[in-house]
């Protein structure tokens, strides 16, 4: 049985929400800035034999010599763009690391969408610090433990901050299902650092 908590503070261990990390007005300023000029690119996953597009937009950036993939695709690399870069650099002195790499998500309304997964390549570390910055409409995101199978639900707002960190990606699944009565387009930030073999 999924017993479903909407309290941020009730999230498990590893997750941590702010709600109002980033200011309406900067929220819609960034969120336009980034739609309008990032690279997007569609690349394809083979799943159970079968290649598909992924069913959303992406854009990865990343420090010179960073490489990146999923599910049999190789992302192609973006430079910084400097409002990205100084956010960046933020992140890094308030949570003490060193990210090199931003995985950027645009869903074009409620049909895109992302499936069960956890962030646990290996290139990510064993116990990653992930950082995710939502722009643009309000999406439902879904937390699930790998043995009890219980759900979390929370509402990602425009400006947020939610931080994955510790065991987060080895005892738990994450999601952003389909809301297909939703028009309107969101953009996700995953601040990340990636090791190199």
């Amino acid at each position: 049985m999924q017993r479903q908590k909407a309290n941020p503070h009730m999230l498990p261990n590893g997750f941590y929400y702010q709600a109002k990390a980033l200011s309406a007005q900067k929220s819609l300023d960034l969120f336009y800035y980034l739609r309008d000029s990032l690279t997007w690119q569609q690349p394809k996953t083979t799943v159970f034999g079968k290649t598909n597009p992924i069913p959303r937009m992406q854009c990865f950036i990343a420090d010179a010599g960073v490489r990146y993939g999923y599910s049999g695709s190789t992302l192609n690399v973006e430079p910084w763009p400097d409002v990205l870069d100084a956010m960046r650099q933020r992140l890094n002195k308030q949570f003490d690391v060193g990210f090199n790499a931003l995985l950027v998500n645009l869903y074009r309304d409620g049909n895109d969408c992302m499936g069960w997964h956890a962030d646990d390549e290996a290139e990510l570390g064993y116990e990653p610090i992930i950082v995710s910055i939502s722009l643009g409409a309000e999406r439902v995101f879904k937390i699930k433990h790998k043995v009890t199978k219980e759900v979390t639900s929370l509402t990602l707002h425009s400006g947020s901050c939610l931080v994955m960190n510790g065991l987060s990606q080895q005892q738990y699944l994450h999601a952003l299902p389909k809301q297909t009565r939703l028009a309107h387009p969101r953009i996700n930030l995953t601040f990340r650092t990636i090791f190199q073999k």
